[in-house]
């Protein structure tokens, strides 16, 4: 699929290969073309439809639906319900070009500004720009704790990958995001371990027989929109063909043990404060604050990486 590379690269999602609109809005040229083109060879009155829809003089105009307004006033369960709600109203992206191109890379702070636009626009939308404007829409809701969670499945023969953002509040867990299928997205906040959760997700790709491979999964998203720190997509990297029912339980209790930890602990303080208030000494000035606040990710059954090779953090002050 090497056509319109210039204007897009290709990702994947369930499988099926699409392209990103890397030209911003409003949509050049030729990508649009291209997504026409799309069209024409995927749905089953291909070329029909297409000249039906752009020869229309006139055509229905599409609601856009409201942000939603999580007002104090409700739960957070029905909050998070609110936010599920809104992401299913923006519908499904079958076109074949994501729309809004998101790096992974990129701080939190310029995540959530593209979060914005996309409430701007009020176009379809892929799982990935659903994990991104779930976190934008969370933000102002104290107590949620927002985390991503990646899967790979396999099915005949082909490798598929899939993203939902997981939460944690008043010791549940659940789900919001978008999907193909209606049982690989939302899930209440009724869960009571990541174990739990995640067998559901992985009986919900049983049902349309696929195999679950590989879980990533994140440590807890800041709150705040102005951090300049990057989502750690995948902290753990956990196996489940190799480690088994068991094994992964207890992987996932070590990583919900490990986010209550960084909870509780909160931020560092300042490297300039602590300097301010604590003499330094050559023994004290071995220590680095960082180790404590981001551990090393790890896959499963790998052994933890030398805190020495972890990179210098000193100058950003990370916020949980």
């Amino acid at each position: 699929m090497s056509e319109g590379l210039h204007n897009g690269t290709v990702d994947e999602d369930g499988g099926v290969p699409f392209y990103v609109n890397r030209g911003g809005l409003p949509i050049d040229g030729p990508t649009w073309e291209r997504m026409w083109g799309f069209v024409a060879r995927t749905h089953p009155d291909g070329d029909n439809l297409v000249k039906s829809i752009r020869s229309a003089v006139e055509l229905p105009r599409v609601p856009i639906p409201p942000v939603p307004a999580l007002t104090s006033g409700s739960s957070i369960p029905e909050r998070v319900e609110a936010v599920q709600k809104y992401i299913r109203e923006l519908q499904y992206n079958h076109t074949g070009t994501q729309f809004f191109e998101i790096k992974k890379t990129r701080p939190l702070t310029g995540l959530m500004d593209l979060a914005k636009e996309m409430t701007k626009e009020a176009l379809p939308i892929k799982c990935l720009e659903a994990v991104i404007l779930g976190i934008y829409l969370t933000n102002s809701i104290s107590g949620l704790e927002r985390f991503p969670i990646s899967f790979k499945t396999q099915f005949a023969g082909g490798c598929f990958r899939h993203i939902v953002l997981g939460l944690h509040w008043g010791g549940h867990f659940g789900a919001i995001g978008i999907s193909r299928r209606e049982d690989l997205m939302y899930k209440p906040l009724r869960y009571k371990t990541l174990n739990d959760l995640l067998a559901d997700f992985q009986e919900a790709y049983a049902h349309c027989w696929h195999a679950l491979r590989k879980i990533k999964i994140g440590p807890y998203v800041s709150h705040d929109p102005h951090s300049v720190e990057q989502i750690d997509w995948k902290h753990s990297v956990l196996d489940v063909q190799e480690l088994g029912a068991e094994g992964l339980r207890r992987e996932l209790e070590r990583h919900s043990r490990e986010m209550r930890l960084r909870i509780i602990k909160g931020p560092p303080s300042p490297p300039k404060e602590r300097r301010r208030d604590v003499t330094p000494s050559p023994q004290r000035g071995q220590a680095s604050p960082q180790r404590r606040e981001r551990p090393e990710r790890r896959p499963s059954g790998d052994k933890p990486v030398d805190p020495k090779s972890l990179p210098d953090l000193s100058s950003y002050q990370i916020r949980v």
